[in-house]
């Protein structure tokens, strides 16, 4: 099956979706061995809302091509496009049908995703369903999509996209703990954990103990080829992704400072991405007042053709984060032949393993020392390492062939939980 870009999904006909699914949906009474599989996938946010990050491109591109490899996909979400913003209609119609999915938008009326719209439809599309996936935690669908998947006797399968893992910075953790109670008590006697790294899995094992776990790795888009743009003399560091002080940028920034100040390597840093407005604030004070002393310069949100050309502009791809699940934006800077730097606070250990990248603390002396170090490193032949790992072992139509497994699984299986997990690579994810 050839790579569908964004922009083909942009031109796709949204009713070509729905009359596939209208299809399907023709012979109610088949017996749900002998048609294809339904799967209701519900998050609080959806394509395009861009903005939240790693979540709405995980569940955009797991729900497409979980279509394409014969399930039947509905999605239920809200249309939040970011703090006090909404997608409007033209934006929501471009993706509420493309590529065999029919996703409906609910109105978000409040906080991040209050939508009481989502509560009037979720009782017949879970009916519908032969199981449904849940996206995100201590999000308003969560709890109201449990207790509906138990009445209806639905089987449920979780993806938390790391919410549920802590952080010294984490707040409202006694009520993060109350809702997790209630989450666990309301849930159905068939559900599953779906995490994407061992990390993720080791922190939320208590969290959940009559939950199945599972592990199956985010995929991640892989260009048909790898453009990369002539290094000038000087080291071209890059931050991509949401912007969120868990996301360790403070630290990226400090360890710039050093670098400055040792003078030993010429550099510039390209932040990429954006957050809530009011950390995007604060975070926009601290690079004003550090331009005169550091060459910095933070470019918003890119997509697209503008993102291609700004991970083809850079020579290494920081991720300084102080907790993730999978870290997206680090798959796809190897895709491209970016090597990365990346935390102890990321699963990607094994970016040493297999040469295309650092995996350090994530204070400001050891993201400097691990700059020093790749400057001089032999970054070209550690991308192309990075780009035939992520090909062999992420791409999202292996994901979704994994992820298929999980739900006939879990559908299959009638006793009490079990552990059972899919892992693609040794180490941490």
């Amino acid at each position: 099956m050839p790579r569908l870009s964004r922009r083909e999904d942009d031109r796709g006909s949204p009713g070509i979706g729905v009359t596939f699914l209208r299809k399907q949906e023709s012979g109610s009474d088949t017996p749900a061995s002998q048609r294809a599989l339904r799967v209701l996938h519900v998050t609080p946010h959806y394509a395009p809302a861009w903005s939240y990050g790693g979540l709405v491109e995980a569940v955009f591109h797991l729900t497409r091509h979980l279509a394409c490899a014969g399930a039947c996909v509905r999605v239920l979400t809200t249309d939040a496009n970011g703090e006090h913003r909404r997608l409007p209609p033209r934006a929501r119609a471009q993706y509420s049908g493309a590529f065999g999915v029919e996703a409906i938008y609910c109105a978000r009326r409040a906080a991040k995703s209050v939508a009481p719209a989502m509560l009037a439809r979720l009782p017949a599309m879970v009916r519908w369903a032969d199981l449904v996936h849940l996206h995100a935690a201590y999000s308003f669908p969560s709890i109201p999509t449990l207790a509906a998947a138990r009445l209806a006797g639905r089987p449920v399968v979780w993806t938390p996209h790391g919410a549920l893992q802590r952080w010294p910075g984490s707040r409202r953790v006694k009520l993060k703990s109350l809702w997790e109670k209630i989450s666990g008590a309301i849930a159905p006697r068939r559900w599953t954990l779906h995490l994407t790294s061992r990390d993720e899995a080791r922190e939320c094992a208590d969290r959940f103990p009559n939950a199945a776990r599972i592990i199956v790795p985010n995929g991640v888009e892989i260009p048909e080829r790898a453009v990369r743009l002539e290094s000038a003399d000087r080291l071209r560091i890059g931050f991509i992704g949401r912007l969120d002080p868990k996301k360790g940028i403070e630290n990226l920034l400090e360890a710039c400072v050093l670098l400055a100040e040792r003078g030993r390597i010429s550099f510039s840093l390209a932040i990429a991405g954006s957050g809530a407005p009011a950390y995007e604030r604060r975070l926009s004070v601290r690079v004003a007042a550090l331009s005169a002393r550091i060459d910095v310069l933070m470019s918003g949100d890119v997509r697209d053709d503008a993102k291609e050309r700004w991970f083809a502009d850079r020579d290494v791809i920081v991720a300084p984060s102080f907790t993730e699940n999978f870290g997206i934006v680090i798959a796809e800077a190897l895709a491209r032949e970016v090597p990365v730097i990346a935390s102890h606070g990321t699963p990607w250990a094994e970016l040493e393993t297999h040469g295309c990248g650092l995996w350090v603390a994530n204070d400001a002396a050891s993201l400097a020392a691990a700059l020093e170090r790749i400057a001089v490193m032999p970054r070209a032949a550690m991308g192309a390492r990075g780009r035939a790992w992520m090909i062999d072992k992420f791409s999202w139509e292996r994901c979704a062939r994994d992820m298929m497994r999980c739900y006939r699984d879990l559908l299959g299986r009638c006793d009490g939980p079990r552990e059972s997990a899919i892992a693609r690579a040794p180490g941490a994810l």
